[in-house]
């Protein structure tokens, strides 16, 4: 199956009725989409009674894709707010147990910053992830060229293959070492997670800007970049069962009006979706 989605649910103002409550929208969102990335838990491990709410608001068959805590990928500037990174995992793991209880977490994205190159203390700690996570499905998302190299090609997909990592395939501008190229081999047969980014060059360095996150991720796939992926996702369900593919450039507003395209390029059509409200001051 495919799964197309978005990542977050609360900055999509062309898919909600006006006037939408912030509490209101996943319920929204969840009439367009079957799955969403949680991209909360980067910034705080959410209290089980917001997971439980989402769960409510989904219907049964609808998928999460849980973003890791910033403290668990590196990307925490400071103390993490926890005695250690075994407390920090525990945390997490108690915290996502309704996703998993309701079969709705599809998988935990590790996402790793640009800092976070191909070297032998890094593979370690990706070794203590993985063993940490259990039996969680986890994927695992590079922003370092170094993991894709020549040297190291191979070795970090056997690697993946070998530790259960799901791949997380981007799409991305290709703007030096912080950033990684399409790698189109899934290293699960069950599931492959596919994230857009956009291709914008100019934004993806751009760290001193003021409005650098602003503008990152400022791009709108045009209709042959679409098409060519979907001949990438057609290729990669000859070799796995599930793809999960979520839009993020939104810094435009663009995710939603992209994710809707690619639905109709690849002739899908959900029929378990929540309900759709009507806007009745449109």
């Amino acid at each position: 199956m495919i799964y197309v989605g978005l990542t977050g649910w609360g900055d999509h103002d062309s898919l909600y009725p006006s006037r939408l409550a912030s509490k209101d929208k996943l319920q929204a969102y969840a009439a367009y989409f079957p799955t969403v990335e949680v991209d909360a838990y980067f910034y705080a491990i959410q209290p089980r009674q917001n997971v439980e709410k989402w769960m409510a608001e989904t219907p049964a068959s609808f998928q999460f894709i849980v973003k890791a805590y910033q403290g668990m990928t590196g990307h925490q500037r400071g103390d993490i707010p926890y005695a250690n990174k075994e407390e920090m995992f525990t945390a997490f793991l108690q915290s996502i147990e309704p996703f998993q209880q309701a079969n709705k977490l599809a998988m935990v994205l590790f996402q790793f910053p640009p800092w976070f190159d191909c070297q032998k203390k890094h593979v370690h700690y990706l070794r203590w992830c993985r063993e940490r996570m259990g039996d969680v499905p986890v994927a695992l998302e590079f922003r370092h060229q170094s993991w894709f190299s020549p040297p190291f090609y191979e070795k970090t997909l056997r690697f993946m293959e070998e530790e259960r990592w799901i791949h997380s395939i981007c799409d991305e501008p290709q703007a030096g070492e912080g950033s990684v190229p399409t790698v189109l081999h899934p290293t699960d047969p069950n599931k492959t997670l596919i994230r857009l980014h956009g291709r914008n060059v100019a934004g993806w360095n751009k760290r001193d800007d003021e409005n650098w996150r602003a503008v990152r991720y400022l791009y709108r796939y045009n209709e042959q970049e679409l098409q060519e992926w979907v001949k990438h996702i057609r290729l990669l369900q000859t070799k796995c069962e599930h793809i999960y593919v979520l839009f993020n450039n939104n810094s435009g507003g663009d995710a939603a009006h992209n994710a809707k395209q690619l639905l109709q390029m690849l002739s899908i059509e959900y029929t378990d979706l929540a309900p759709r409200q009507l806007d009745l001051f449109s």
